[in-house]
């Protein structure tokens, strides 16, 4: 049976060592302030938007909550965003994905000031990520980064794969572990024998959102299992991207879901906050 990693665990080591950081910046007068925009009432997102309201608490964060209705309009949305920019008090800026249809995504993580880019989305700090240079990155991927050194896997010349190509979690953790010294492989859904590349893989990172699809026959023995999916099953039940079951006979250890990965991208916004602050 492989060994759990456990994301809750160590997303309050993460949260302990922030709401330290963010006490010494009040002592020298420092507020450390996160804005959160959400537009709409969307179920899931209201979770999420709550989730970091509960962790702003804990970390001795000031949680600035603007409320949006449905139909609120790009201009507007656009000069909310434009205000948060001016707002010598707000440290972080978040607008919670996804945007109703008639908003555009793309525009409205430009329009946020690469300063107060806690989420890591702007374009000048995915530039920095992929040249090396110190910038916020986007918290999924940076709390597997943490995953994996806090729970003392070494990714240094281990092959790594990752199933997933988005621009929120697979391209960064690409750049990422090749920060770490990994060999990295991306695979995605136009992949050829998925399986036998994932086979190859001493540490697996999974993030396609299908429901239970990476099964036992797609691990290497042995293999590091990190699962970033999240999804409900036939009967409403959370589960990640693999078969938990299945393949936590198979691999070393396994991240669960939940209480894997999705804690650690709440810690890891809380530290970019408090780095905003810092800057």
């Amino acid at each position: 049976m492989a060994k759990l990693i456990n994301g809750k665990e160590i997303a309050e080591q993460v949260k302990l060592e922030t709401r330290d950081r963010a006490q010494a910046l009040r002592e020298k007068g420092i507020e450390v302030t996160l804005a959160v925009v959400q537009v709409g009432q969307d179920p899931a997102s209201c979770v999420y938007v709550r989730n970091k309201k509960k962790a702003c608490e804990v970390c001795g964060i000031l949680s600035k909550s603007i409320e949006l209705p449905e139909e609120t309009t790009m201009d507007e949305l656009m000069q909310v965003v434009r205000d948060l920019n001016e707002d010598p008090s707000v440290n972080g800026i978040l607008v919670q994905l996804p945007l109703p249809a008639h908003l555009d995504e793309s525009a409205v993580i430009r329009a946020i000031d690469p300063k107060k880019d806690v989420d890591g989305f702007h374009p000048e700090s995915v530039g920095k990520l992929s040249l090396g240079l110190p910038g916020f990155e986007s918290c999924t991927p940076a709390g597997v980064i943490q995953l994996l050194k806090r729970s003392g896997v070494v990714c240094e010349g281990k092959e790594c794969v990752i199933v997933g190509r988005s621009n929120i979690v697979g391209k960064p953790m690409g750049m990422m572990m090749l920060r770490e010294n990994a060999t990295v492989t991306i695979a995605h859904s136009r992949t050829q024998n998925l399986k036998e590349v994932c086979r190859r893989a001493d540490i697996l990172i999974i993030a396609i959102g299908k429901a239970r699809f990476i099964t036992a026959d797609y691990i290497k023995p042995g293999a590091v299992v990190i699962d970033c999916g999240i999804n409900r099953d036939e009967n409403g039940k959370l589960c990640g991207d693999t078969d938990f079951d299945q393949v936590s006979a198979v691999a070393d250890a396994i991240t669960p879901v939940p209480g894997g990965v999705g804690p650690m991208t709440v810690a890891m916004l809380m530290k970019n906050c408090v780095d905003s602050a810092e800057l």
